[in-house]
């Protein structure tokens, strides 16, 4: 199981998502271009000293990521408040990526279009959105749940 970030903009998300990736165990791809400059100094406000156990993997751009991904045998699980598909109904597997898009923007349409599924977490009506760090800490725990991956 492995948490992708794609092209983030807002660097305290990105930190909490690393932490999320470091206290749970479970790898961070970063999708560049990043909205910020790639550093430690940009994640430590929200990360603390967890971005020091975070294993992160950079991709220089969407395609690049997205051979390695299919090289290495891995599905491509979108969170994204189009998706057709409760996250809680979805059959996750160890080896999916769970990506979640860019804060203002979320996916462009091709890219979704790359992915093996695209899921949504259910919320009331009449609101757009959560925040992109919880909406990967809640999908990356039922995958986990569900893939026996807590540690």
């Amino acid at each position: 199981m492995r948490l992708a970030l794609f092209e983030p903009e807002i660097p305290p998300n990105t930190g909490t998502m690393l932490r999320l990736g470091a206290c749970l165990g479970v790898p961070v791809d970063i999708i560049e271009p990043c909205g910020f400059p790639f550093s430690d100094r940009s994640f430590k406000r929200a990360g603390l000293d967890y971005v020091d156990f975070a294993e992160v993997k950079r991709h220089i751009e969407f395609a690049a990521f997205n051979a390695w991904r299919q090289a290495e045998g891995y599905r491509l699980v979108l969170v994204e408040t189009t998706g057709t598909l409760r996250h809680i109904d979805f059959a996750y597997s160890p080896k999916d990526i769970i990506m979640l898009g860019r804060e203002t923007s979320g996916t462009p349409p091709e890219v979704e279009a790359a992915c093996d599924a695209v899921v949504r977490i259910p919320m009331k009506p009449g609101l757009r959105s959560l925040n992109v760090a919880t909406a990967a800490a809640i999908v990356l725990s039922e995958a986990l749940r569900q893939t026996g991956g807590f540690l």
